[in-house]
């Protein structure tokens, strides 16, 4: 707090000193102010007055400079500035002498910035010119650098397509070079969003023929995504056809195996048979279940397959199946191919034992049938006391009354049945809710918990309000016991 306060004191007197101070009177100082964070800051203040007497001073001085000002921490403010407010000769003059050193500048931090701008407000073919030699040599550097790569894109956002045909020829000639490069994928696929249509296919076709080295890289796979994300057949299924013959192999990689699998999705009917085919021939076809990427695939498979195919997939993957069974992959293919398992709820001898003449151990007593083992309406208020009926232990439906053991392992009857084991109208009654209301208990009124005789079980904090009422109304169906 005190060396803030005290740097704010000091900085004060520098800010203040060009409070009443006219340009007239810095005449050959200009320079050495662009360097100064405040001076810098009073430049670009004048410059806003739109005053040409004050453009043409601060031009006059600065131009000469313009490369070691576009690359300095405050003075590439003022370059920004200054292109921004200068005639058409001034900013082409600013463009020529820094044309020499443009590679230079783009690939500084500070000086990646004052380029855009520059390439932002170009306005004639002079100036278009001027850039476009001083980049073409070097478009591959500038595009793997963290700062240059910023500059070719403006480049793409800002030029005719004419005008930046030379980012699109370096790129197709360099197309793994760039594709599987940190920056570059980005700038490439950037590159096919502004092309042409002769340029989107010139650089497809680049990325087809190089199409199995990309898919394997940690970035290459993204270019041959995006080619397939056009979902236009004249580019996808030529890029697609590219991988028959190494369907297996790729399946089996990480970054290549997205690929694959959004292949299928994508692919016409077709093609999409050919990559299945491949799949089904494969010796290997146990191993790819149980690859931790292939067996994605698989699934992949089972989903988009026409009919016919997808059975033929069924039929060979079944008698694999029992030797997969208790792996992750193996379950979830399992459950593509014949559902997961129902269990169903068992009746205890003793239950049905305890229960009265017409009447089954999943019976309330008055005839209505309780829903064993409920999983839920479906409304996710009601699975939110899921895990609370879960976690009580030892939970038995025996002549319409609930047991419950509670926490600490002692048994209290948590709900008293009358005599001769039938529920009193007002508590028997199982209502099945509205689907409009789903996951609403029954409001209706009830005794106290102590009332009832079971204060120890429902005085216990683990046991939350709708819970108790579920116990009171006898009505268990927002609650999932298995």
């Amino acid at each position: 707090m005190h060396r803030t306060a005290s740097n704010r004191r000091h900085a004060e007197p520098d800010v203040n000193r060009f409070a009443n101070v006219t340009l007239e009177s810095l005449a050959n100082e200009i320079y050495s102010l662009c360097k100064d964070q405040h001076g810098c800051r009073y430049l670009q203040k004048k410059l806003e007055e739109r005053n040409p007497t004050y453009l043409t001073m601060i031009f006059t001085e600065t131009y000469p400079h313009v490369v070691e000002l576009m690359i300095d921490p405050f003075g590439n403010y003022l370059c920004q500035k200054l292109l921004e407010h200068a005639t058409d000769d001034q900013r082409t003059i600013l463009v020529e002498t820094a044309a020499p050193q443009l590679v230079k500048i783009a690939l500084n931090q500070h000086g990646t910035r004052a380029l855009q701008k520059m390439i932002e407000y170009v306005s004639t073919p002079e100036q278009i010119r001027l850039i476009v030699n001083a980049l073409k040599t070097n478009v591959v550097e500038l595009i793997q650098d963290l700062n240059g790569n910023h500059v070719i894109q403006k480049c793409l956002n800002r030029l005719s397509t004419d005008d930046a045909q030379f980012i699109f020829d370096a790129v197709s000639e360099n197309c793994v070079a760039v594709g599987t490069h940190r920056h570059g994928c980005c700038v490439l696929q950037r590159c096919i969003d502004h092309a042409s249509d002769a340029q989107k296919q010139q650089l497809v076709n680049e990325i087809t023929t190089h199409a199995f080295t990309l898919v394997q890289d940690p970035f290459g796979n993204y270019v041959t995504q995006y080619v397939l994300d056009l979902c236009d057949a004249k580019y996808s299924d030529p890029l697609i056809r590219r991988f028959s013959g190494n369907v297996c192999t790729l399946s089996m990689q990480k970054f290549s195996s997205n690929v694959i699998e959004k292949c299928i999705r994508i692919a016409e009917p077709g093609t999409r048979k050919i990559l299945i085919d491949e799949l089904l021939s494969s010796v290997f076809l146990e191993k790819l279940l149980r690859d931790s990427f292939a067996n994605y695939v698989i699934q992949t498979a089972l989903d988009y397959a026409d009919t016919q195919t997808r059975q033929v997939l069924v039929d060979v993957i079944r008698p694999i199946l029992p030797s997969i069974r208790n792996t992750p992959y193996g379950r979830r293919i399992q459950s593509k191919i014949i559902g997961p398992p129902v269990v169903a709820p068992a009746t205890t001898a003793a239950a049905a034992a305890a229960a009265p003449a017409g009447t089954s151990p999943t019976s309330n007593g008055n005839g209505a049938q309780f829903q064993p083992y409920p999983r839920g309406n479906g409304n996710s208020n009601a699975g939110g006391h899921n895990i609370l009926v879960r976690r009580m232990q030892g939970l038995d439906i025996q002549d319409g009354g609930v047991a419950v053991h509670a926490v600490n392992g002692t048994s209290n009857s948590a709900y008293a049945a009358p005599a001769g084991g039938q529920h009193s109208q007002q508590n028997s009654v199982h209502q099945t809710q509205p689907q409009g209301q789903a996951g609403q208990h029954n409001q209706r009124q009830q005794q106290t918990h102590h009332q009832q005789g079971h204060p120890q079980y429902f005085s216990h904090p683990f046991v939350h309000q709708p819970v108790r009422n579920a116990f009171a109304n006898g009505d268990f169906s927002g609650y999932n016991y298995m």
